[in-house]
């Protein structure tokens, strides 16, 4: 064993078993950064036979204390016992308090007990995620402990956004099950609670719709990928992959269990190849198409002037709506070309018939169709700042990512926004300048102090400000074939996210953060994460504001 090793697993045992009263106290690293924490005299000693003790449950309570149980279940050599009563000692007592908010928490730490008191079962979990990042990182890997003992603290805390989300494009590449399971659990560490789910492009259909087959027959498949940046030359692999309804709902219950919403994400009118090679009909020019194998926006898109393709949609959404229990459903909206509309009887007789005036209407047309059958089954919209060429109705949720201009406007006209913005969150792009020596990117360059140095609301004012329900980062996979590749671009990158997201803008301190974030990397590494390690390269430049997705 190195010595680096052995003089860490010594101090390691001095936090373990040394005198809670005599040893100093311990740093306390957590990320996202609380509102308010207190550090006090003391520690309290967690064993075997700790207890949770629900003092004041709710219905929603259950998977967050098993969740924190289970993680304790390797290295203590049992789950915790989970118990109901009044509050005791040696325990960890629990309370749901309608008076707080249903996201914030009350956390302390003394020598007797640990006390958690918050507005639901969502709140309960975000303080055992930040008990976790006090625990030692042993715990990640299961190493046996006969007790760990928690510095003392007091801790108040809320996030500064009710939508705190990542974004994972699994068209371009696909990542199986687990991988998904894996991405979600990177997620509840940060306290993030949204999951955006791509599955639709022009690269592969993702999920399956029993009503049509040849999506996943064909639409699932391409049989090979341009190498690089469009190079006109290709690997000869072909990337293949769906994910059934079955294992859509397993994914959506592992997810809900850590209190992360998934919200599918179903591509209209544009990125539609592998649709439309599936079922050609559904073009405007009717084919031939194919899955494609190169990178980009494509011409050809979902005609608008046919009903069969609002039939097909409904009927597509009727298989997707009992899978996802999130009330938005992502229709993308973005990078439509409109040149098979200019040249097709059909969008130009819907055009004629509808009194538009020209084709960004008919895209408007398109999504308020979509919107207002989706309306019609209990759920809302979000789509890409594109949307609002041509109009949208109030009900809309905007996601800005070409910078944060679409969001201001939508904003400042009322509509409900998450601020996404290539510039300062697009994970695909690099994470260092020295590019030589990063893995092939789309482009662009966002280090982690530009993600850090978000403000979603710049340039709103209070009631504007308000329209603002959060924030989220995008990982598109064109240049990414490997989850530990997907790790590498969101990590550490994601911890900025979960800041910018969780405290408050006054509280934020890039400098602070770098003091925390080597505890929260231990972490990583003790659950064998690949993650990226230049943090200390802080020279920000922003990258292109109208980078293609």
């Amino acid at each position: 064993m190195k010595i680096k090793n052995l003089l860490s697993l010594s101090m390691f045992c001095c936090i373990l078993f040394c005198n809670c009263n005599t040893t100093p106290p311990q740093e306390v690293n957590i990320i996202p950064k609380p509102v308010n924490l207190e550090i006090k005299e003391g520690c309290f000693s967690l064993t075997p036979a700790t207890v949770i003790n629900v003092v004041a449950g709710s219905e929603d309570l259950e998977a967050a204390n098993r969740y924190f149980s289970e993680l304790l279940s390797a290295s203590l050599g049992a789950p915790l016992a989970i118990t109901e009563g009044t509050a005791q000692k040696k325990a960890i007592n629990v309370t749901v308090s309608p008076q707080l908010k249903p996201e914030s928490y009350e956390l302390t730490v003394d020598q007797q007990a640990i006390h958690i008191t918050a507005g639901s079962g969502k709140g309960v979990f975000y303080a055992y995620q930040s008990l976790r990042q006090m625990l030692p990182v042993e715990i990640e890997n299961g190493t046996p402990l006969k007790k760990i003992n928690i510095q003392n603290v007091s801790i108040k805390d809320e996030p500064r956004f009710g939508y705190r989300g990542m974004m994972l494009d699994v068209c371009r590449h696909f990542f199986p099950v687990e991988d998904v399971k894996t991405y979600i659990d990177m997620l509840a560490l940060h306290k993030l609670d949204r999951f955006h789910w791509h599955l639709t492009d022009d690269q592969g259909w993702r999920i399956e719709i029993k009503k049509y087959p040849k999506l996943m027959e064909i639409g699932s498949t391409r049989p090979e990928t341009v190498i690089g940046r469009n190079s006109g030359e290709y690997d000869g692999t072909p990337v293949e992959g769906y994910y059934t309804q079955e294992e859509i709902r397993e994914i959506v219950q592992y997810a809900a269990d850590r209190y992360i919403t998934i919200i599918p994400e179903i591509e209209l009118p544009g990125h539609a190849s592998a649709a439309l090679a599936s079922y050609p009909y559904l073009g405007c020019t009717g084919g031939p198409y194919e899955v494609e194998k190169l990178w980009g926006v494509f011409d050809d898109v979902f005609c608008a002037g046919k009903e069969t393709t609002f039939q097909f949609f409904e009927e597509v959404f009727d298989e997707i709506i009992p899978l996802f229990p999130s009330e938005y459903i992502h229709i993308g909206g973005d990078e439509c070309p409109k040149t098979r509309w200019k040249n097709c009887p059909d969008c130009q007789k819907r055009i004629r018939q509808e009194k538009l005036k020209n084709e960004a209407e008919l895209q408007s047309y398109f999504v308020h169709r979509i919107e207002n059958y989706l309306n019609s089954k209990g759920k809302k919209i979000i789509g890409w700042d594109e949307i609002l060429e041509g109009g949208i109705s109030q009900t809309a949720t905007i996601m800005s990512w070409r910078g944060t201009q679409g969001g201001i406007r939508a904003a400042k006209q009322g509509n409900q926004v998450v601020m996404t913005p290539n510039n300062y969150v697009y994970l695909d792009y690099y994470q260092s300048k020295d590019t030589d020596k990063e893995p092939l990117a789309i482009g662009g360059y966002v280090p982690v102090d530009t993600v850090y140095s978000l403000n979603p609301t710049a340039g709103l004012n209070e009631a504007e400000a308000a329209k603002v329900i959060g924030v989220q980062a995008n990982l598109w996979s064109e240049y990414i074939p490997q989850f530990s590749h997907v790790q590498y671009m969101t990590l550490p990158r994601m911890a900025a996210l979960a800041e910018v997201a969780w405290t408050p803008n006054s509280l934020k301190d890039f400098a602070d953060f770098k003091r925390r974030i080597p505890a929260l990397m231990k972490r990583y590494e003790a659950l064998n994460y690949n993650f990226a390690r230049h943090l200390l390269a802080t020279e920000t430049q922003t990258a292109a504001e109208t980078e293609t997705k």
